[in-house]
């Protein structure tokens, strides 16, 4: 099937090129604002329309490098928006922000052109249901425990592991995610999109995945728009489907990134920090387009980049007020080895009420905060007078959070060829068991090291009974 912005129509002039902003001459009528113009021998020069100047002049962001475009040249209406491929064929695929393939195979067929310009369900149709949206990984479902059509974000500077934890949550996913996953990969590294592409085949998932990105390397215009097409991809699913689908978006950041490079070379007033002045209605409109309807539901995890663990930038605050759950991870815990390194006193989520999770799953999350919290108060005299000059009941209290920390890491499976360790899927009946054991002082006797990296917490004295068993054949 041919793209459908095809028929010849209006004409225009190239009149100024300023990176990636152009500036057109029109005869009446002026293009529509969010029109698509074709430049360039094949059309290859693609370009959107933000602003109409005057009565004969428009300006526009280029999605595509603007290389070879020059005053005078001639610009082609393509007579509609940008547009996003939705279909059955294009599971299992992977697409740049014009829904081109990428993955060296022939393009799909049977597919309808939709604009990725589309208005958020209305009210009146959305669901007020809250469900939990189990993940297997323990320090999540127990402690900031995701909602079923939500918007999760995973907070966190450079380096923490956002990619790891959200390769490890589509992987936990599929198994008990019957919908369809997409993944949206945002100004992110080439490598990263090219790794998940090949660890997705290996797993054997992708026939249940559409893939999309807009790389580092792509024009602001095309990273700022490439949520947009996979917001499309993933309503087709929930709306004419009627499936629950799975959002995946890395990195939310580089979004609101491009729209700064966007607004600043549009010549718009910056406001605090140098970010754009309109952030937060460009972040809304995408994020309330990610909704439970009665047909179905798009729960979206959504990794954050945060400026130099600033948390109170611009950026992590606006995405904050969007989230039904925020996931922070902490450079201290990971420069400690405690991986997945999120941090349980900054993390939360406003499905953690007794009435969702109910009264046991919420006694014990609070009991882990407050074990945890009192640790991190005392953790000061420790450092200046040592272990000794606690009380007793102090001294129990630390044993006890510092056994909580080891066993709320985890051993991933995306993570096995850097590790060496298997890993581990962990149902909530059993994080929660484990943790409520160890508050009650079950595991006094074994070592913390033999609730590090392990599943379920029996695990830990078959380990500490392993290394038992090897202490005594050295010696």
């Amino acid at each position: 099937m041919s793209h459908p912005n095809t028929h010849t129509a209006n004409r225009g002039q190239v009149v100024a090129v300023r990176g990636s902003v152009v500036d057109l001459r029109f005869e009446a009528p002026l293009p529509a604002i969010y029109r698509l113009l074709r430049a360039g021998s094949q059309g290859q020069i693609q370009i959107e329309i933000l602003a109409q100047l005057d009565a004969c002049h428009v300006r526009g962001i280029a999605l595509t490098p603007t290389q070879g475009l020059a005053r005078g040249m001639w610009v082609e209406d393509s007579g509609g928006p940008l547009m996003a491929p939705v279909g059955n064929s294009i599971l299992g695929r992977m697409f740049d922000v014009f829904g081109t393939a990428i993955d060296r195979q022939p393009a799909p067929t049977e597919i309808q052109w939709r604009s990725v310009h589309r208005a958020p369900p209305a009210l009146t149709q959305r669901s007020t249901e809250s469900e939990v949206f189990e993940t297997g990984i323990k320090v999540i479902d127990v402690l900031a425990p995701l909602e079923r059509g939500g918007k999760a974000g995973l907070f966190g500077g450079a380096g923490v592991g956002k990619t790891v934890l959200l390769t490890e949550m589509i992987h936990n996913m599929i198994g008990h995610h019957a919908g369809v996953s997409l993944f949206c990969g945002i100004g992110e590294r080439c490598r990263e999109g090219e790794e998940l592409y090949r660890e997705m085949q290996d797993a054997g998932v992708l026939p249940n995945m559409v893939m999309i990105f807009g790389q580092m390397n792509e024009p602001p215009g095309s990273r700022f728009r490439v949520g947009h097409a996979a917001l499309t991809m993933a309503e087709y699913f929930r709306d004419d489907q009627q499936r629950d689908v799975l959002l995946l978006i890395d990195n939310i950041f580089r979004f609101i990134q491009a729209g700064m490079e966007v607004s600043g070379l549009m010549g718009q007033m910056p406001s605090r920090l140098g970010y754009q002045p309109t952030m937060g209605t460009e972040l809304s409109e995408l994020q309330e387009r990610i909704a439970n309807t009665a047909a179905g539901a798009i729960t979206s995890i959504q990794a954050v980049y945060v400026p130099a663990d600033d948390f109170t930038d611009p950026a992590a605050v606006h995405t904050f007020s969007h989230l039904s759950a925020s996931i922070v991870l902490s450079r201290k815990r990971a420069g400690e080895g405690l991986y997945p390194a999120i941090d349980p006193l900054q993390s939360s989520s406003r499905m953690a009420t007794p009435g969702i999770v109910g009264a046991r799953h919420y006694a014990l999350a609070q009991e882990i905060r407050r074990t945890l919290a009192q640790y991190a108060e005392l953790k000061d005299i420790i450092a200046m007078l040592g272990l000794e000059q606690l009380s007793p009941e102090d001294r129990h209290l630390v044993a006890r959070a510092r056994r909580l920390e080891r066993f709320l890491t985890q051993p991933f499976f995306t993570t096995e060829r850097f590790t060496g360790l298997t890993g581990q899927l962990v149902s909530l009946a059993d994080a929660l068991d484990g943790c409520e054991r160890i508050l009650a002082d079950e595991f006094r006797d074994v070592p913390e090291r033999a609730l590090y990296m392990i599943g379920a917490v029996d695990q830990a004295r078959v380990k500490d009974d392993k290394h038992k068993s090897k202490a005594k054949e050295k010696t």
